[in-house]
């Protein structure tokens, strides 16, 4: 298996009719792994039920949710790292600061493990249309 790309054509951001365009590579992605894939796939390494697997990645989601939404990092060992962020607009004050009105957008962040960021630089590349 490959990493598959294609080449889009981009222009110049903030120049009026788009300036120079070059050529940049762009993630071509290759479909959707749900969790009926994962479940599958992990039960041929493991002596788990389909259920049990099922259940344990159910698990794992609602103790994510309540670790993120309780502002922990959560470590996933070789899988890496989820942590909550938060972006917001400047203000001249303190005082006039109001999370509903200046918290512009939480999220959840991805940092992967030493295993998965080698992996996905170990891996080949290919072009596709």
């Amino acid at each position: 298996m490959a990493i598959k790309y294609k080449l889009i054509q981009k222009g110049e951001p903030g120049v009026v009719g788009g300036g120079t365009k070059k050529w940049y590579a762009n993630m071509a992605t290759d479909g959707e792994q749900t969790v009926d894939d994962i479940v599958k796939a992990i039960e041929k390494f493991s002596a788990l039920s389909e259920a049990d697997i099922r259940g344990v990645i159910i698990a794992l989601e609602n103790v994510i949710q309540d670790a993120l939404t309780n502002s922990k990092i959560v470590r996933l060992d070789k899988l890496g790292s989820l942590y909550p962020s938060l972006s917001s607009e400047g203000i001249a004050t303190p005082e006039e600061f109001t999370a509903q009105k200046h918290i512009k957008n939480v999220k959840a962040n991805y940092r992967p493990g030493k295993r998965i960021t080698d992996a996905l630089k170990a891996a080949t590349l290919q072009r596709v249309k």
